[in-house]
């Protein structure tokens, strides 16, 4: 029992990393995620107490166990099958990756339970007793599981690794039980633990000759980086499903995205001359506008700060980064990072760090707003840019938020933005000083 809760909710955290290259990571996903399992667990249990009623449960314990870790080995190349045709179909190809990939594994481990108390129960005197000793049981499992895998094993070993040792694991543990248990010959195929194994076995070597659908699994992302078939030299990262930032390896100048553009913009229009500036970067992404600063205006300096160090890796590997004086990277969250930082350090903060589509929402905060005001010099600006759709909430929101801070607050986006007639892009400006409108 502590075996199969632990392993539900391994693959239950470990889902949403699997499901992250074709559905994103977003609310929607989490949502799916919990409640797929959640059907799964509500229904093995009920399906597993009425099969311990009808059969020996001797000989359905090892056999579900090692059907648990089978399937749980099949769930990653269930998904790598369905995925790509299902990309960004929102809610329902989410729906449809969660449930095609875990959700009989939910099942089968959770049919267990049922079976393993009614192996137990030998009096109804004792009933409390044993139910209660074995749900403890069970929950122990859960919490291993859940803290074991957030706190230690998605940073250090791959998601796939980590489900090919789990589904081995269960697959192995239902054989052992097996024995162990002493069952007889097997009534009926779904008893027989062999075949769990052999389909174990095949989903097992389905994940490991697989092609993963990133370059680099991080704790954060599943990035990659894709290189222009017109132009070698030009490369966009991808983190997840979301392109994140495009640079030209012979030109540091060449910015694609748009919002760039503007940040750049509004550097210039604020700085005219390209004289030298202090500048932190909130969030690293690709480092376009690191480089940038740096060749338009020589002697700038800019520290970047970016949460995921697999990131910068693969930065200084795929997208020409390069360490130079004028350049500084610190790993670590930028809200704890920017409370050590000097004040009055900084002509301009860029504002670019993302969690999927939305600003991690404790980058948005009046305190954090506050923070930066006091990072910036007299007549520094601060940059952001947000992502938002028609009726603007968020970003009108944010925006009420600047304004409780800085004296003078600007957004730069096309015009059918502000229409509301299309959504996506919006950079926020915002200083104590006037803005060069």
């Amino acid at each position: 029992m502590f075996l199969a809760s632990a392993a539900v909710l391994v693959l239950e955290i470990l889902a949403g990393r699997v499901l992250a290259p074709f559905v994103g990571v977003t609310l929607e996903t989490y949502t799916a995620v919990i409640g797929i399992v959640l059907a799964g667990i509500a229904l093995g249990a009920s399906w597993g107490g009425r099969v311990a009623d009808r059969m020996d449960p001797r000989r359905i314990i090892g056999p579900l166990l090692a059907a648990g870790g089978a399937l749980a080995l099949l769930s990653v190349p269930i998904v790598l099958f369905l995925g790509p045709p299902l990309r960004g179909g929102g809610a329902a190809s989410v729906l449809i990756l969660t449930s095609a990939g875990f959700f009989l594994p939910a099942v089968a481990l959770s049919a267990v339970a049922p079976a393993v108390v009614k192996l137990r129960l030998r009096d109804l005197d004792q009933t409390g007793h044993v139910v209660g000793r074995l749900s403890a049981l069970g929950t122990a499992g859960a919490l291993a599981g859940v803290f074991v895998t957030g706190f230690v094993l998605v940073a250090l070993i791959p998601t796939r690794l980590i489900i090919l040792a789990v589904g081995a694991a269960l697959v192995a543990g239902g054989l052992l039980l097996h024995w162990r248990l002493k069952a007889g010959p097997a009534e009926s195929p779904g008893q027989d633990v062999r075949a769990y194994a052999a389909l174990g076995l095949v989903g097992a070597l389905l994940t490991g000759v697989s092609q993963a659908p990133c370059d680099v699994e991080s704790a954060y992302y599943c990035a990659e980086v894709v290189t222009d078939e017109r132009d070698p030299t030009r490369r966009t990262l991808i983190l997840d499903t979301l392109r994140h930032s495009a640079v030209d390896l012979d030109d540091p100048e060449y910015l694609e995205f748009h919002y760039m553009r503007w940040f750049a913009g509004v550097v210039d229009a604020r700085w005219p001359g390209g004289r030298p500036l202090d500048a932190l970067h909130v969030g690293g992404g690709g480092f376009a506008m690191p480089r940038w600063l740096e060749a338009t205006r020589p002697g700038s300096d800019s520290l970047v700060l970016e949460i995921d160090p697999a990131l910068v890796e693969l930065n200084r590997r795929e997208l020409g980064l390069r360490d130079s004086p004028g350049l500084d990277v610190r790993v670590g969250d930028a809200r704890n990072a920017v409370r050590t930082l000097p004040q009055a350090a900084y002509d301009v903060v860029i504002g670019d760090a993302f969690g999927g589509l939305a600003v991690p929402w404790h980058l948005t905060t009046l305190e954090f707003a506050q923070r930066l005001r006091d990072l910036l010099r007299p007549g520094g600006v601060y940059v952001v840019n947000v992502i938002d759709g028609p009726p603007f909430d968020f970003a009108r929101a944010e925006l009420r938020t600047l304004h409780e801070v800085f004296a003078h607050v600007a957004v730069v986006a096309p015009r059918d933005r502000f229409d509301g007639r299309t959504g996506g892009n919006l950079v926020l400006v915002a200083s104590d000083a006037p803005l060069p409108e």
